[in-house]
């Protein structure tokens, strides 16, 4: 695949932003995917962390963030250099086998998450409303898909958008909790690690709801969906970029990631500071935490961290399920977009209701969520490392990228990634009980 030169961009997405306005006017996709990271199976993780082990974690809020921001930075640039989104970049490149395991790793995964989340929305919600999450769990797909098929995308992105200031209830929370800021201080700059399953478990978790694969397909494919709306419609017009437009999207990347991280980094603290720290250490939810604040941490905490979880929610799963999508409909060469109606993207738009109907199936085949939400981001984290390696490959190839390939220290800090996750995997796997 040969990438054109330098291509002539509409200025209206990539000028350099001089007020606070116009730099949130021009955030997108980085910002969306980094408030999607933060969905309730990844809540209910960093809930977990913080109840089990105190402010000791907080250190990977800081080491994960350039990790995370490489990776979805080289996504970001690859939707941007080619035009395509990451399955089809797969589908010319390499097998149909390398293609569709990609995708099946994808999609399990996803429905997966899919599951937990509207399990843990219709959880949360029974518990501030007294009516069963039975009922609530199918509303929330309902709306969910019907915001999806009978939106356009300019919509949901708006949308999106705003929905991730829902999440600053967390930081407000952590406040409410009074924690102790010299061992926050100390435990945010020193690293703590423990040789024992259930910590290097809650460490793959982590890392898997950070960087969750789901997050790199969607990266891609709204960098194109993007391109399209700035009215590069054919693959030939969206192949190539400026300097300018991946200055954009750096920023773009970097403020949603450092925007997930700090959401994570305050669920923990507030946490450590209120469960932990009262000897409430064998939490299993996000809801449990919610639910265990409001004696120690007062109603305030109590109702910012339940309004955080459904935010999240009806952010997240429109994600996953839109990540899946693209996925499959890249791979199998079919038209889709949100951009499109559900006439002209039948096929795509039929992954997504498959997709929530399969996660709303979960919560009634007995699984249960509390299980999922955590057990939905370690899936994540044992199955990401693979995914970036092919990212890593794609994206550091000249054929695939032209000029635009990986500097040396993206790349490096791509495969850097790679190992700490795969070490995790390794570790939680020797220490199981």
């Amino acid at each position: 695949m040969t990438v054109p030169s330098q291509k002539k961009r509409k200025q209206k997405r990539y000028a350099t932003p001089r007020t606070s306005e116009g730099f949130f006017s021009g955030l997108g996709p980085g910002l969306i995917t980094g408030a999607a990271d933060d969905d309730p199976s990844g809540i209910s993780t960093y809930s977990v962390t913080g109840a089990a082990f105190g402010y000791a974690p907080l250190w990977t809020a800081l080491f994960s963030f350039p990790l995370m921001t490489a990776v979805q930075m080289m996504c970001a640039r690859l939707g941007m250099v080619t035009g395509q989104g990451l399955a089809s970049v797969i589908r010319h490149r390499y097998s149909k086998e390398v293609l569709w395991g990609a995708c099946t790793l994808l999609v399990i995964a996803n429905t997966v998450n899919i599951g937990a989340d509207l399990g843990g929305m219709g959880k949360v919600t029974e518990m501030v409303t007294g009516i069963n999450a039975v009922y609530w769990t199918p509303v929330y797909a309902m709306v969910i898909a019907s915001f999806l098929i009978w939106s356009n995308y300019n919509t949901v992105a708006r949308i999106f958008k705003w929905l991730t200031l829902v999440l600053f209830s967390y930081v407000g929370a952590a406040f409410l909790a009074k924690p102790d800021w010299a061992a926050v201080a100390r435990f945010t700059f020193i690293p703590h690690l423990e040789m024992s399953s259930e910590y290097w478990a809650t460490l793959v978790g982590i890392f898997g709801t950070t960087l969750s694969p789901y997050l790199f397909f969607w990266q891609a494919s709204e960098e194109v969906e993007e391109e399209r709306k700035e009215g590069l419609v054919s693959l030939k017009q969206r192949q190539g970029t400026t300097d300018a437009a991946l200055k954009q999207s750096r920023n773009d990347v970097v403020t949603g990631m450092f925007f997930s991280n700090l959401i994570m980094y305050f669920i923990i603290l507030t946490t450590a500071a209120t469960l932990h720290a009262h000897g409430k250490t064998t939490i299993t939810t996000a809801q449990d935490a919610a639910e265990a604040l409001r004696p120690l941490a007062g109603k305030g905490a109590y109702w910012l961290f339940s309004l955080g979880l459904i935010g999240a929610g009806m952010l997240g799963v429109p994600v996953l399920a839109g990540s899946s999508a693209y996925a499959v409909a890249e791979a199998a060469k079919w038209r889709g977009s949100l951009a499109d109606r559900p006439r002209r993207s039948r096929n795509f738009y039929a992954v997504i209701v498959a997709g929530l109907a399969l996660g709303l199936a979960l919560n009634f085949a007995g699984f249960n969520a509390v299980s999922m939400l955590f057990w939905s981001a370690v899936l994540n984290g044992v199955l990401a490392p693979p995914l970036i390696v092919v990212v890593l490959l794609l994206t550091s190839s000249r054929k695939v990228m032209g000029a635009r390939a990986n500097p040396r220290w993206l790349s490096t800090l791509g495969w850097i990634t790679v190992f700490v996750m795969t070490a995790a995997t390794v570790a939680m796997f020797a220490t199981w009980k």
